[in-house]
């Protein structure tokens, strides 16, 4: 049995892409700013593989990496989770998802309190854990859910799990889904409960993503077509809206992820593990907390040496992200940033720099070369890490 695993680091970006300006990201680095933050990453592992050897990230590597390492660009102009794992696959989409900025217009608004049979509050750009604080009492007054917004082609509504069940706020945001559609498609509507009283409201782990369909082939759909098992951990399922996966696990944070990981990898299967860890940017590169983003790369680097002794010779892990959240800038959004690429095998070379790569599809392509398959986008860099190039 053959396995290529994908961990994303969801957020970790490495620097500032070339158009980072265009999207107000100028000097981002997610990465380098956390290890300053915390005077320095104790991740040993991660740093052994090759993660600090990247080019131009600012970091100092020593010695000379266990793994392969490299970056990558975002060919599609957007810097979200939907567009990153979706490029990350395979698939760049072309024309970006709708960002509606400051409000939904009242004809999306109004449209959507028909559908659900009551008025929302809210409709702002905001933080999700400052805007339950603003709203929450108003809401639990009402029962209106509080609709928000960010800088990324999203809707968020947040719901108190105690005035509207978790099942009801699910329908919801389905007709949302449903509304937001044609020339006002958004990459996802996230539905995120919460729970608690005046003053110490706290969102659960119950988030729920409804996203849209793959607007087109993923290496999602050549892998299960092709009989092999492909395995979604975290918000994969929602990411791809459950297709091209034969197994899913839906985890709710880091360390359950990792611990899902560790038992497929443990039990064996023959295809694509494909991790989501979430933590790092729904925990704290949105709330500004480098020390928590820190603390959580610490945490996972310490299972690194257990997932390597779970692979057979031919097993490939790969460690990457979806775009950046840089905990130290002022705003709470997403950035546009480079991703990390870490690469490790126990039969491929040591060492080998993958440079800068144009597009995150370069990965998918790798994973389906490394099953026999051909995939039309991105370029492979399969030869360059294994050992007959040495």
């Amino acid at each position: 049995m053959a396995k290529f695993t994908i961990i994303v680091l969801d957020s970790v970006g490495v620097g500032e892409l070339p158009d980072a300006a265009d999207f107000g990201d100028t000097g981002t680095n997610t990465l380098k700013h956390v290890d300053e933050f915390m005077g320095g990453l104790k991740i040993p592992n991660l740093k052994r593989l090759g993660l600090f050897h990247i080019q131009d990230t600012g970091l100092a590597a020593e010695g000379k990496a266990q793994g392969c390492y490299g970056k990558a660009a975002e060919a599609g102009k957007a810097k979200d989770t939907t567009n990153g794992h979706f490029e990350i696959a395979g698939l760049t989409v072309k024309t970006p998802f709708k960002v509606f900025g400051e409000s939904f217009p009242p004809r999306i608004i109004e449209e959507l309190e028909r559908r659900i049979g009551t008025k929302v509050i809210g409709n702002f750009p905001a933080s999700g854990t400052e805007i339950i604080k603003e709203l929450g009492d108003e809401h639990v007054k009402t029962g209106y859910p509080i609709v928000y917004l960010s800088a990324d082609s999203l809707m968020q509504i947040a719901m108190h799990e105690s005035v509207i069940p978790l099942e009801e706020q699910y329908e919801i945001c389905r007709k949302a889904r449903a509304l937001l559609t044609g020339d006002d498609t958004v990459s996802r509507v996230i539905c995120r409960p919460f729970t608690g009283t005046t003053g110490h409201y706290y969102r659960t782990e119950n988030r729920k993503d409804f996203s849209v369909d793959p607007p087109g082939r993923t290496i999602l759909d050549l892998l299960s077509e092709k009989g092999k098992e492909v395995i979604g951990v975290g918000k994969i399922e929602d990411i791809f809206n459950r297709r091209g996966l034969t197994k899913i696990n839906h985890t709710k944070n880091n360390r359950e992820g990792i611990e899902a990981a560790l038992s497929y990898l443990k039990e064996g299967f023959d295809g694509l593990l494909f991790v989501n860890l979430v933590d790092f940017d729904m925990l704290y590169g949105h709330r500004n907390d480098p020390r928590g983003y820190g603390e959580a790369l610490e945490y996972f680097d310490r299972f690194i040496p257990e997932m390597i002794s779970l692979m057979d010779e031919e097993d490939i892990l790969l460690i990457t992200a979806d775009h950046g959240c840089d905990p130290t800038t002022p705003g709470t959004d997403h950035t546009r940033e480079y991703i990390p690429i870490v690469v490790y095998g126990k039969d491929l070379r040591q060492g080998a720099d993958l440079g800068v790569r144009e597009t995150f599809s370069d990965i998918g392509a790798t994973a389906a070369e490394y099953f026999g398959y051909t995939f039309p986008t991105g370029t492979s860099f399969l030869k360059e890490i294994s050992k007959e190039k040495a």
